[in-house]
């Protein structure tokens, strides 16, 4: 079995991480894809992210249909800084037969070696990176393996959507139609 494990804010989720999941799916030959939304980035502490409970209803909206990706919670439910080898051990456990692929953006692929535990975490999963456009192929740090999808890059990401927000500028078509109409309800970002 092949189970993708897609951490992040998602705060908010928008097309490109839609993409990177489907990418994923298909050129992985994922079983199921999990997106796994974090309490809070250990990278990026003064950054609070948009309540829990709006982000997950935003994955909800985002994913319906869509029956090979699952939301976990479990980062949102231990609460505090969401450590990433906590919840791959998790899926170790749960799902121990599993080859584990952990979505992350280029851009976190140079700060590798920085995360919690590291070596282990390298040891569990296998990561797998969508580049944006325009950017340079990535290099793993060792001990970490890793593949980079060919998938649909999309030059998008969550504070451009927050500063659209802010600049009064239409979200369609970057993130779907239902999340934006949510946003604009719950005025966030703004």
């Amino acid at each position: 079995m092949k189970l993708g494990l897609f951490g992040g804010s998602f705060d908010p989720v928008h097309l490109g991480h839609l993409l990177v999941a489907q990418a994923a799916i298909e050129e992985l030959g994922l079983d199921r894809l999990f997106f796994i939304p974090a309490a809070q980035s250990p990278f990026k502490p003064e950054n609070q992210p948009a309540p829990a409970a709006r982000r997950l209803q935003w994955l909800r909206l985002a994913l319906a249909g869509k029956t090979n990706c699952e939301i976990d919670d479990q980062e949102i439910k231990r609460g505090g800084v969401s450590y990433t080898i906590e919840t791959v051990r998790d899926y170790a456990k749960r799902f121990p037969q599993a080859e584990l692929f952990y979505l992350i953006g280029a851009d976190n692929t140079a700060k590798l070696n920085e995360w919690r535990e590291a070596g282990e975490l390298a040891k569990l999963a296998q990561f797998v990176v969508t580049p944006r456009p325009g950017e340079a192929p990535v290099n793993f740090p060792a001990p970490f393996r890793g593949r980079t999808l060919k998938g649909f890059p999309l030059a998008v990401s969550s504070s451009q959507i927050r500063g659209r927000v802010k600049a009064g500028l239409p979200l369609e078509p970057l993130v779907p139609s239902p999340v934006a109409e949510s946003i604009r309800a719950a005025k966030l970002y703004t």
